[in-house]
């Protein structure tokens, strides 16, 4: 039995506390099926084996508790990291460059990978805790992006809960798909630039 197998089959049992612990890894970066776990829980509401409400708040106060770990993190020892780049000058130029965008469009990067971009949201805590980006917006943007991020997949569990596991498959395969595009898009831009300079 995998390890998601085991954690979905110890859900009923666990059930909170559980989910709690699956979404604050999962928001570390730990390779857990927070998603899905979601989608169950809503289920199981769903059925009255849980208050939706009580799934919801487990649910988005261990996002954002492991968004802010992550973000504490990135603020503690990702610093050392920056500065050891940063002995480049080259290398200082572009994260001069990284930290003005992330002072600028920092908010959106951090709401949308909170959900729509879940996979990069852990490495983008540590960035913007490594970069100083502002505590309070980088929380109230979490808080949002996490709420967005609960609200539809509890969501749909309780809505749906007939065919929670149809759904699963489909939202993870479409999460891969958004995140592979976003990379490729990203990579073909920094391609493209890097063309036109060398022109």
């Amino acid at each position: 039995m995998s390890l998601t197998e085991t954690l979905l089959a110890s859900l009923p049992i666990y059930g909170l506390p559980l989910l709690a612990g699956v979404i604050f890894i999962s928001c570390l970066g730990a390779p857990l099926p927070g998603s899905i776990v979601m989608m169950l829980m809503g289920a199981f509401a769903a059925a009255g084996d849980f208050t939706l409400w009580a799934v919801v708040a487990v649910a988005l106060g261990a996002a954002v508790g492991g968004d802010q770990i992550g973000y504490l993190i990135g603020q503690t020892g990702g610093r050392r990291l920056v500065e050891w780049l940063a002995a480049n000058p080259a290398r200082k130029t572009a994260l001069d460059r990284a930290e003005q965008q992330m002072a600028a469009r920092g908010a959106a990067a951090v709401f949308l990978t909170r959900w729509l971009l879940s996979p990069l949201g852990p490495y983008l805590n540590l960035l913007a805790g490594a970069a100083r980006f502002s505590w309070l917006r980088f929380t109230l943007a979490g808080i949002a992006g996490e709420g967005v991020w609960v609200g539809v997949y509890t969501g749909l569990g309780a809505t749906f809960s007939d065919n929670v596991t149809q759904i699963a498959e489909i939202s993870g395969n479409v999460s891969g798909l958004i995140v592979t595009g976003g990379l490729a898009v990203y990579l073909g831009l920094k391609i493209v630039t890097i063309l036109r300079r060398s022109r």
